[in-house]
């Protein structure tokens, strides 16, 4: 007999790759001598880069870079054909595991570390990126990455906003100036398993707000808050499956 496991990961708790090893452990005592494939999958959230880099033979390293809240933490990134693929998990740096259930509050995290991770992957070379965007702690559609790619958020009277949700409806203008050509040239595909639209109830904040710490006041503020902002950003974005990934950075990417 052949049994494949192929699990994700339990949220938080276990791996996708430990949850298949204690799996296999249950099914051992009632079929000892069974053919055996452990293969652990990844939706985008925590673990797929893992996953993907054992899949294809990618080399793994460590960077420093912005965490949840701006402190510094350790975030992995791989590597592949040359360093021409990078592989990148917004969940190393903004995942919902980052965050101490008393601090969970989306509209205050930031995405900036992604957009390091990906500063990073283009200076070693990368012209194609595969960036899963499951299991994060944020919801404000993408700005804090923006920021670390050279975008600059202004209100009505010209200041910079700091890149979180909470400051989604006060943008007014958006500078593009110090974003690096380079960015023009790589290849980005994002890995989600969610269809999603960016906005409305079943949008970024409604449907997954209260996983991250949103509370139910709150909800159709930051939803309103999202929509202001992609009306000017992007308005396609709004009508785009898929687009409220990861607190509405799946937007964010296009």
């Amino acid at each position: 007999m052949k049994i494949v496991i192929a699990p994700d990961s339990f949220k938080e708790s276990l791996t996708a790759h430990e949850v298949a090893e204690y799996i296999k452990e249950g099914f051992q005592e009632v079929y000892p001598d069974a053919d055996y494939h452990l293969l652990p999958i990844g939706d985008g959230g925590e673990g797929t880069m893992a996953i993907l880099s054992e899949a294809l033979s990618a080399n793994k390293m460590k960077v420093s870079v912005s965490g949840p809240f701006g402190d510094k933490v350790p975030a992995e990134i791989a590597f592949t054909d040359g360093n021409k693929k990078a592989l990148i998990e917004m969940a190393e740096t903004c995942g919902l595991h980052l965050v101490p259930t008393s601090q969970r509050d989306p509209l205050q995290v930031s995405t900036k570390g992604v957009g390091e991770l990906i500063l990073y992957a283009v200076q070693k070379g990368a012209t194609e990126l595969i960036i899963g965007i499951g299991g994060s702690a944020s919801n404000d559609g993408g700005i804090g990455m923006a920021s670390a790619l050279g975008y600059e958020f202004l209100d009505a009277t010209g200041q910079v906003l700091t890149p979180i949700g909470a400051n989604l409806a006060n943008i007014a203008m958006i500078n593009s100036t110090n974003v690096p050509a380079e960015l023009k040239n790589i290849t980005i595909n994002v890995v989600t398993d969610v269809e999603n639209l960016l906005c409305g109830e079943k949008g970024a904040s409604f449907v997954f707000g209260p996983q991250k710490g949103l509370e139910k006041t709150d909800l159709a503020k930051a939803d309103e808050a999202m929509k202001h902002f992609y009306e000017l950003a992007n308005p396609a974005m709004l009508k785009m499956p898929r687009a409220g990934a990861g607190g509405g950075i799946g937007a964010g990417l296009v």
